[in-house]
């Protein structure tokens, strides 16, 4: 078996499945936010259990509206507050205790290889980067988990992503993702498993891992997943003391199909307008002003994608008529962004620095685009209206990409910024 169906088989305690195969399988960690969470709560309240099958397995995070943008989101967050207090769940986030919840829920030792971790948000996917089998789910579906702690899968069929060769400075694991989403396109994995893998996947940064795995979800795949290697244990082992089990694909595992990628000639990705499988290489998008560069969000709101950015910025300033967001994913992740000087570089950069929170990703709380306004993002999704004016127009690429943008005051690519 592969690792996408070693988990699942153990989460149902069974000694192996096969694609296709539906299990009832029992949920490790179980995560929702200020804007999932108060319909979960809602649902599960109908079912008409009093009490939450396991306190301690479940986590609550506020991130999207944060902090509270309206009475009605300062409604929900009460709300919330209220039910973790009755249901004295101890694993919660609340405004300013957090960040970005599934850059917290490894942050905080929620995510150990080999668990199976749902979340009621999409990109969920992220924690395969931990070697978990992890997935988003609605908030129906939350509220049963909450009552039993168990849940329905289809066991997914797998697709193999074998990726090769050295990354030339400033491209970054963001690039890679990218423009695997342009081979295999936004439906070529519907209800799949992606695993990636290969001696250059080895050699990124668990920072990395996570943007690869965060956009999984893209390409409609079930869950993206990385094999633990000594690295994640590294990291999983100075968060938490909950023993685990880690476990890989066997050799002889069966894959639907596998994708080669080598990365040694590989340039910038950029996913245009408004698709993310609609990537290019950067050197053929031609002359694209930008009103906004974002840097941030669950996807690139990391410490490795600030300190490149920064690298870029450090002595540059950001173009006139060009406002640049840069929010750290976490607080501990701000904090340490401070002890580096980081927020100075930015800063005196002409650059803006926010609170951890999901910020333009969301569309709807700030640094949202106006009609007919150009958007370089670090973020995981470019449809219309992502990020405010369906008018608008968003483009993805790297935190590489979005600094140099921001200098210029056009997609950019950072290799010219090279001393």
């Amino acid at each position: 078996m592969n690792i996408t169906e070693k988990i699942l088989a153990r989460a149902s305690g069974k000694t192996e499945v096969e694609p296709g195969e539906i299990v009832e399988a029992s949920v490790d960690v179980a995560m929702v936010h200020d804007l999932t969470g108060p319909l979960t709560v809602k649902e599960f309240r109908k079912i008409g259990v009093g009490k939450v099958w396991d306190n301690q397995r479940i986590v609550i995070i506020f991130d999207h509206l944060v902090p509270a943008n309206s009475v009605r989101s300062a409604e929900l967050h009460k709300f919330m507050r209220e039910f973790a207090k009755e249901q004295n769940i101890t694993n919660f986030y609340d405004i300013g205790r957090g960040g970005i919840c599934h850059q917290v829920l490894p942050e905080k030792g929620h995510v150990r290889p080999g668990e199976l971790v749902v979340g009621t948000d999409s990109h969920t996917c992220t924690h395969g980067a931990f070697g978990a089998f992890a997935t988003g789910i609605g908030a129906t579906d939350m509220s049963a988990v909450f009552a039993t702690g168990k849940l329905w899968f289809k066991v997914p069929s797998s697709i193999k992503v074998n990726v090769t060769g050295k990354f030339q400075n400033f491209v970054t694991p963001k690039d890679l993702i990218l423009n695997i989403i342009g081979k295999i396109r936004a439906d070529g994995s519907t209800y799949k498993g992606l695993e990636f893998s290969g001696p250059t996947v080895r050699n990124i940064s668990i920072d990395g891992r996570m943007t690869m795995c965060n956009i999984a979800v893209e390409m409609g795949a079930k869950n993206g997943i990385i094999a633990p290697d000594e690295a994640t244990l590294k990291y999983v082992k100075s968060r938490t003391k909950v023993p685990f089990k880690p476990v890989k694909s066997d050799p002889d595992a069966t894959y639907e199909k596998t994708v080669n990628v080598d990365v040694t000639d590989m340039e910038p990705q950029v996913a245009c307008p408004s698709s993310v499988d609609n990537v290019k290489p950067i050197s053929e998008i031609g002359e694209v002003e930008v009103n906004q560069a974002f840097l941030g969000s669950c996807t690139n709101g990391r410490l490795e994608d600030l300190r490149i950015a920064a690298k870029i910025l450090d002595g540059k300033k950001v173009k006139d008529g060009v406002r640049m967001v840069i929010i750290p994913a976490s607080q501990e992740i701000y904090m340490q962004a401070l002890r580096e000087n980081l927020f100075e570089t930015f800063l005196n950069a002409g650059a803006m620095v926010s609170n951890p929170t999901c910020g333009p990703c969301l569309g709807i709380h700030l640094g949202i685009l106006a009609p007919g306004e150009v958007c370089i993002s670090s973020s995981n999704r470019n449809f219309i209206g992502r990020m405010g004016s369906p008018k608008a127009s968003v483009y993805l690429g790297s935190p590489a990409t979005v600094a140099a943008s921001a200098v210029t005051g056009r997609i950019t690519d950072p290799r010219s910024m090279e001393a």
